[in-house]
């Protein structure tokens, strides 16, 4: 049973205790400390040693067919994240490796082509493309021959500008570092426990850490914290592998997507290759033949990239809602504990946006970008 915390705790209390330094952790501690909210924020190992810690930093867009709130809030994000970003580096110093570099997708079929067309259309509409300038165009497989095999793209490919990518781990030290000159970070510090009934949470050490509020964005570790808590299972963790090859002369290229395959060139002169997926898996071993198998496949898209040094292989654990979208808001039955988790491959790319909407739930205001329904905790509870 988590005892209560002692009258000397309480005292010290911060208004919000934000448990997992990950990218919707970091960005929901800084937006509350921005709010004017003491924060105190505290992390099982280091800043950004989950499936935030990871290499690929592919920020891409939803397709712009069946348009719904979960991707007008994404495409705000996305449109947006070149300010906040610019904000971010000005205020710390670092760079984060971020460049709107824009994406190819090969068209392997002629339905593709016909699907592309449409979409073509919808983006137009959906983007504003002559307001916004972001664009989703079909061209010649033979105008990025350079970069893009023209026989894996038998049908053209489609050029898209709204993508962009990051440096996953330099976008996390920058927020650690501007949350950290507001706010408490706690590092090496896992949590054993949570208690709703006065906020407070157990660490494994045995030392309890009380606070107005409490937020839980530890990644899948969420889940299981979740389900203690309320008794519903919510999400699962899901493995998945990348991997980086060194490739300095290719940094100016877009990224590429196909199938599940991602191909982001960083600045940093590197390429980061994803992802594998594998459902029930919660290890994070890097696995050889897993990773060799992804490089042949970026390989027959892009065959500048055989021959490669191999940089590094990465394998984390991402969470997987069972209700799809990520889950963010108060937990029902719980006045004072909160929730963020869930992002899976869309976190990079809307964890500001995210972060500033439970900053401004928490302070007990209105949002500038209001959280899709289906991101609310009530649609994942009900």
């Amino acid at each position: 049973m988590t005892q209560q915390p002692s009258p000397a705790i309480l005292q010290g209390a911060p208004d919000v205790l934000v448990i997992g330094a990950g990218v919707f952790g970091l960005s929901i501690a800084r937006a509350a400390a921005e709010a004017g909210l003491s924060v105190t924020l505290v992390e099982a190992d280091q800043v950004g040693s989950g499936a935030s810690g990871g290499v690929l930093g592919a920020l891409m867009p939803h397709m712009p067919a069946r348009w719904n709130a979960k991707k007008a809030f994404q495409f705000e994000a996305l449109a947006g994240l070149e300010g906040h970003i610019a904000q971010l580096e000005a205020e710390t110093g670092l760079e984060t490796g971020y460049r709107r570099c824009g994406r190819v997708l090969p068209i392997t079929t002629a339905d593709l082509l016909t699907h592309h067309h449409a979409r073509a259309a919808e983006a137009r509409t959906h983007w504003n493309t002559p307001v916004t300038g972001f664009a989703y165009e079909i061209e010649e497989a033979g105008d990025h021959a350079a970069w893009l095999a023209p026989e894996a793209a038998p049908f053209g490919v489609v050029r898209e500008t709204l993508a962009a990518r990051i440096s996953p781990r330099r976008y996390l030290q920058a927020l650690a570092l501007a949350f950290s000159a507001r706010g408490r970070l706690i590092t090496g510090a896992p949590v054993a426990s949570v208690s709703g009934s006065a906020p407070s949470v157990t660490l494994a050490d045995g030392e309890i850490l009380s606070a107005g509020a409490i937020v839980l964005a530890q990644g899948f570790s969420s889940f299981a914290m979740l389900e203690a808590l309320t008794g519903k299972p919510l999400g699962e963790g899901e493995k998945g592998q990348a991997l980086r090859v060194a490739a300095p002369e290719l940094s100016a290229m877009p990224a590429v997507y196909c199938d599940g395959l991602y191909v982001v060139p960083h600045g940093d002169g590197t390429v980061a290759i994803g992802s594998t997926a594998i459902a029930g898996r919660t290890d994070t071993e890097a696995e050889a033949a897993p990773a060799a198998a992804l490089l042949a496949r970026a390989i027959r898209f892009c065959p500048a990239l055989a021959g490669r040094a191999l940089v590094e292989t990465w394998a984390g654990v991402r969470p997987k809602p069972f209700g799809r979208d990520p889950l963010v808001g108060r937990v029902p039955g719980f006045d004072s504990i909160f929730t963020a988790t869930g992002g899976f491959k869309i976190s990079f790319g809307i964890a500001h946006l995210v972060g500033a909407a439970l900053a401004a739930e928490l302070c007990g205001k209105e949002p500038e970008h209001p959280l899709p329904p289906t991101f609310r905790t009530s649609a994942h509870f009900a």
